[in-house]
């Protein structure tokens, strides 16, 4: 299909959406661990965040800037592109965060464009939390070159696949999945919970959601290379590649590529059989809590 050419308006780039309050329970870590078949005790605990659970409290704003840039006409073509989360410790129960986002860059492609947008959390008292960075890709849209920035690049090397990985962790999407992931992530999304809706859509039925096949990949990748330990987490990215589906079997796939400064980088993607359904998957890893 030929891409439509639409503009962007490059005065909606770097405008700070409002804040958001979210307050952290332990009660809401749990649900969101169940929601995600989370195996690792302190998670199912409440004690301390699943690494993805951060998306939670940024829901609210992290689509507000993509208005201020692309026109609505066009928000039926928009697909959740990329996620990169940078984080600088993890998420508790008792935290009050304050989450805040603006879109920083566009850029046409081949078979659409992009928007990015930067994301962050903070504590009450202004402590960094997290940082995050969505990639919000518009199909058959040419909004032409590239203004502003883009997110820091996580590319997965094809040689890799030259040799067996280093570890990999089977997980499975629930037939529930996505009725259980909607309240505890807070997507209402009905492309996850109505099959006439996804199927008026043209897909064969519901979807599971980008974000609950994320975090099932971060628990394979926590238990499988970092000791199930999330506070050594210090960034984890993915291209969300093909969809995935209530039943679907999943293997996330981990290959070292090195080591620098006591932190550990590791590269992943995650197949359903033949199909990658997360690519260009990244994950930094600090030696040490």
């Amino acid at each position: 299909m030929t891409s439509t050419a639409v503009e962007f308006d490059k005065s909606g780039l770097d405008n700070w959406s409002d804040e958001e309050p979210f307050e952290v329970t332990r009660e809401r870590i749990a649900e969101y661990a169940a929601a995600t078949n989370d195996p690792i005790p302190a998670h199912v605990k409440g004690d301390v965040a699943p690494p993805i659970f951060a998306i939670v409290p940024v829901f609210d704003a992290m689509m507000v800037p993509v208005i201020d840039v692309a026109p609505m006409s066009i928000f039926g073509r928009v697909v959740h592109g990329e996620q990169d989360f940078h984080f600088h410790r993890p998420i508790r129960p008792g935290d009050k965060l304050v989450s805040r986002a603006k879109a920083i860059g566009y850029e046409g492609k081949d078979n659409g464009s992009t928007i990015t947008i930067l994301i962050e959390s903070r504590s009450e008292d202004g402590e960094l939390v997290n940082e995050q960075y969505l990639t919000a890709f518009f199909r058959n849209v040419d909004a032409g070159e590239r203004v502003g920035d883009r997110a820091p690049a996580h590319r997965f090397d094809p040689a890799l696949l030259e040799r067996e990985p280093l570890a990999t962790a089977a997980a499975h999407v629930d037939a529930d999945q996505t009725y259980r992931y909607a309240p505890a992530s807070g997507d209402p999304v009905p492309l996850h919970l109505d099959e006439q809706v996804a199927k008026d859509a043209g897909l064969p039925g519901i979807i599971a959601h980008g974000l609950c096949t994320m975090a099932m990949s971060s628990w394979g990748v926590l238990t499988q290379v970092a000791g199930s330990d999330v506070a050594r987490l210090q960034r984890y990215a993915v291209r969300f590649s093909k969809l995935v589906f209530p039943g679907d079997d999943l293997e996330t796939q981990i290959w070292k590529v090195g080591t620098e400064n006591g932190v550990t980088t590791y590269a992943f993607r995650t197949v359903r059989g033949d199909d990658t359904v997360l690519g260009d998957g990244l994950a930094e890893i600090a030696d040490n809590s």
